[in-house]
């Protein structure tokens, strides 16, 4: 195998969380009176880590705004948006055939730890994963930062890893570590905005993925 390590993004990328977390953010704003971002100004945000997020949407908020706007936005995708976030189709297949080929599986995600072991918990794919790294936990993509982390862990070399993301922020990120990437484009941004940071492909399923990594794609 070419590759030893395989870090996937989260939201976007193996679950289809966008649309609850454009709805969810519109809504707090509406709800703290703050203009309400338009779907694409939200969408563009979607990866980052929430504070630098809330900033590019907002400006900067003082502390106790920030509190009360991450308070209801927590409530807001968690209890009252009924908006699905189903997996995409074909992930769980997907993970589990990879995870029996010997690949080290990781995540890197916007996500805070809390609301990444929720959706783990939700969806029992915890187990898939060999380790993670988390927005609260690391610097904001598209910092390097993660990726730098998730190799020590690994003990994986920077040529034997490969990140697979749905946004910009996720292949700057890797572009930034030096580190191979993959689009896809069911997420948040389109193949023409991902392919201007140099992916190996930008996959439209993920049945398409399998054939790339052993080298038939395309």
């Amino acid at each position: 195998m070419k590759y030893e390590l395989l870090i996937f993004d989260w939201d976007g990328t193996l679950m289809d969380s966008v649309g609850r977390i454009v709805s969810s953010m519109q809504a707090t704003a509406a709800h703290l009176s703050l203009p309400i971002p338009s779907d694409t100004q939200v969408r563009d945000i979607i990866g980052l880590s929430l504070e630098p997020a809330i900033e590019r949407l907002f400006g900067t908020l003082d502390s106790e705004r920030y509190s009360q706007f991450l308070a209801r936005y927590r409530d807001q995708y968690v209890e009252f948006d009924p908006t699905p976030t189903p997996l995409f189709a074909g992930v769980r297949e997907m993970l589990g055939d990879l995870r029996a080929q010997g690949y080290q599986l990781a995540v890197a995600t916007g996500k805070a730890r809390r609301g990444l072991q929720r959706v783990w918990q939700e969806t029992d794919m915890a187990h898939y994963f060999d380790v993670s790294r988390c927005a609260d936990e690391s610097i904001s993509k598209p910092d390097p930062r993660m990726l730098y982390e998730l190799l020590e862990e690994t003990q994986c070399s920077l040529d034997k890893a490969l990140m697979i993301g749905d946004s910009i922020h996720d292949l700057r990120m890797a572009q930034a570590a030096g580190m191979d990437r993959v689009g896809v484009d069911f997420g948040v941004h389109s193949a023409q905005q991902l392919t201007a940071y140099a992916p190996l492909a930008v996959l439209s399923s993920w049945q398409q993925f399998p054939a790339l990594l052993s080298g038939k794609h395309g």
